[in-house]
């Protein structure tokens, strides 16, 4: 996924962006609102974390703004505004889920693939696709019963596959999904992701459309 990080806070937001870079998801990591909004209208982002208090303004505000103007991306807000009105203001802001500061990061990433499944269509982390046995919250694979070693990017560029059966992607969005902003991506990069997953889960599991993109394939 690509995910938006607005916060203020230089070691919790960094923290935070490790953590989701480590789970082999592409972050961009903004202090202010007004250069969440510059971000929202230059990407199309799969998830937000929003803090509440920022310093040219209230989150909820922007909030309410890209509910209002038809977004629907889903927002998980991260704020040390812990009380039940706060929780009930931010989450009829539309907001998708709330999480109080201070808070645990591996609690932050399975809300975060508790909130991107409910958006795909299928809250179950539990899904077969051919020969696979996919394990979405605990980012595991199995292949005919025997486990598949996957790195954090490999994880990702497989995850959004399995996020869209069927739909082309180009190499540019896949390239959105993986990487950040101000990330140096190789122009083969992609091509050597997809080949080491087709080399672990299969040889049809990613179909290539020459010269459009790739697809999900047979396992």
């Amino acid at each position: 996924m690509r995910i938006l990080l607005i916060e203020d806070d230089m070691v919790l937001g960094a923290a935070v962006r490790d953590q989701i870079a480590g789970d082999g998801q592409s972050v961009d990591w903004v202090t202010r609102l007004d250069a969440a909004g510059d971000a929202v209208r230059a990407a199309a982002y799969d998830l937000i974390l929003l803090d509440l208090m920022l310093p040219d303004g209230r989150g909820i505000g922007f909030l309410k703004a890209l509910r209002a103007r038809g977004d629907v991306t889903p927002v998980i807000i991260l704020t040390a505004l812990d009380q039940v009105s706060d929780r009930i203001e931010g989450l009829n802001a539309g907001a998708d889920d709330y999480l109080a500061k201070p808070f645990d990061l591996a609690e932050l990433s399975a809300r975060i693939g508790s909130v991107s499944r409910r958006y795909s269509g299928n809250p179950n982390p539990i899904i077969s696709h051919g020969a696979l046995d996919i394990d979405l919250a605990r980012r595991s694979v199995h292949r005919d019963g025997r486990p598949v070693a996957l790195t954090a990017r490999e994880w990702a560029l497989f995850e959004a596959f399995l996020a869209r059966p069927g739909q082309l992607l180009s190499r540019v969005q896949l390239e959105d999904k993986l990487y950040a902003f101000d990330a140096e991506v190789e122009s083969n990069t992609i091509e050597v992701h997809v080949s080491r997953l087709r080399k672990k889960l299969g040889a049809g599991v990613i179909e290539t459309e020459r010269g459009l993109g790739y697809r999900l394939g047979r396992a």
